[in-house]
């Protein structure tokens, strides 16, 4: 138990401070095949691209220890893009819906009609259109686009933000936020367990408190002596608390493991699933609006591909193929410990779009729900550190339970000695 909870002196300490685990980011896009005829109401063709892969670091800093056993820190991502390991490379174009355009056109959709036209003729001179040809670096991590100047003179806090404008711009060299979480060493059940984040007990982006609600651990690692039932964390990316749920048995590399995945409840509306309407305005189940923490933009996650969404997301589009396999998430993780060996979280990003009245830019688009990419955040556990573990947390309590086994064996045949002993002699 000492080996698990957040102390300098146990053996996690460091594993937990700069995880030495091999992290890959794996990014997907979706290019759109038929722009133009999207345009006039056709249904989107899309083909899938890469992956992109970037090696991942992660190292903690500000770590603060409190008097109430809980430990305050900062959690830091780097990404170096991989080309050995990547289809592609970050200078190839892509065609892709114009993100802030479209995004800005669904958002001022019931301003007034001289709003909206002013918009478009703004539009026009800056020459954007519906799609951009725009490089995976460029979408990955910021271009410059005059339309972000031009909106927030228009529509001031529309987007509040400045300068580049890129999917992942945030993601790299910076923090997921302040997280407050229990140490275990008062009480090893709380272990990793968060106590705030931001400072915060609780988000306000959804409109119920139990979806408000931070919930579980930061991600990482959960408490020791695990149940076959479910695993919480809070998620920065997507805003919420998620559960999975228990699938199954196993073992990674000889370590015994417990299987926890997605429920298909995770995305589902308000009106398949109750307890999810605090995630609403929802469409079809499958996909969770993400616009209250994304920038009022029409944003929404979901699983790649759509997979376990409502059928009809899935058929409004050519070229996208749900499979378990490929699609669904997974965490794998060593129950007595809490420790994940293995795991691979899967998200897509999507765009709502349609054609807005007054905004000649876009067309006489059909309204969908269009995916822009997903990706893959993997790792494992390997090398050194996978035998560094089996040794002080698998093998050697086995031993243990084994020798106690023998040493009351030995007993046993120490007390029947004993006893025959003392008949002989009698």
């Amino acid at each position: 138990l000492q080996n698990v909870r957040i102390d300098p002196n146990s053996i996690s300490f460091s594993m937990w401070k700069d995880i030495p685990i091999p992290f890959y980011l794996s990014v997907h896009f979706f290019e759109v095949v038929n722009p133009k005829e999207v345009l006039q109401g056709a249904k989107p063709v899309l083909n899938q691209r890469g992956p992109y892969v970037y090696r991942e670091l992660r190292y903690k800093t500000n770590i603060t220890f409190h008097d109430n056993d809980t430990v305050s820190f900062l959690e830091y991502r780097k990404l170096f893009f991989q080309p050995d390991m990547s289809s592609g490379n970050e200078e190839e174009y892509i065609v892709v819906p114009n993100i802030l355009m479209m995004g800005a056109a669904v958002m001022m959709e019931n301003l007034p009609n001289f709003v909206k036209l002013l918009l478009s003729g703004a539009l026009a001179g800056l020459k954007q259109e519906a799609f951009m040809n725009r490089t995976v670096g460029e979408i990955m991590w910021g271009y410059e686009d005059p339309l972000i100047d031009t909106i927030n003179m228009l529509v001031p806090g529309l987007i509040p933000f400045k300068g580049k404008f890129g999917l992942f711009i945030e993601l790299n060299n910076s923090n997921s936020g302040l997280f407050t979480v229990n140490t275990g060493v008062k009480n090893i059940s709380r272990v990793h367990m968060v106590d705030s984040w931001n400072g915060l007990k609780k988000v306000n982006y959804w409109r119920s408190s139990e979806c408000n609600m931070i919930n579980g651990t930061a991600g990482e690692l959960w408490p020791p002596f695990m149940s076959p039932t479910s695993l919480e964390f809070y998620s920065p990316d997507a805003c919420r608390s998620m559960t999975l749920v228990y699938e199954q048995s196993g073992k990674f590399k000889d370590v015994p493991i417990y299987r926890f995945v997605a429920p298909k409840t995770l995305f589902a509306n308000g009106t398949d699933y109750p307890p999810n309407e605090g995630f609403c305005p929802c469409m079809q189940s499958g996909i969770q609006n993400v616009s209250t923490c994304r920038l009022n933009a029409p944003m929404f996650i979901s699983h790649p591909h759509f997979y376990n969404a409502d059928p009809a997301l899935v058929n409004a589009v050519e070229g996208l193929h749900p499979s378990k396999d490929q699609h669904a998430l997974f965490l794998d993780v060593h129950p007595m410990t809490g420790i994940p060996m293995n795991c691979s979280i899967k998200l897509q990003l999507n765009l709502y779009i349609k054609q807005v009245s007054g905004i000649i830019q876009t067309g006489k688009i059909k309204p969908v729900v269009l995916p822009l990419l997903w990706f893959a955040e993997s790792g494992s556990i390997e090398g050194s550190v996978l035998k560094q573990f089996y040794t002080n947390l698998v093998l050697i309590p086995s031993l243990l339970d084994y020798l106690q086994y023998i040493f009351l064996g030995l007993s046993v045949l120490i007390i029947i000695s004993a006893a025959v002993t003392m008949v002989m002699s009698q």
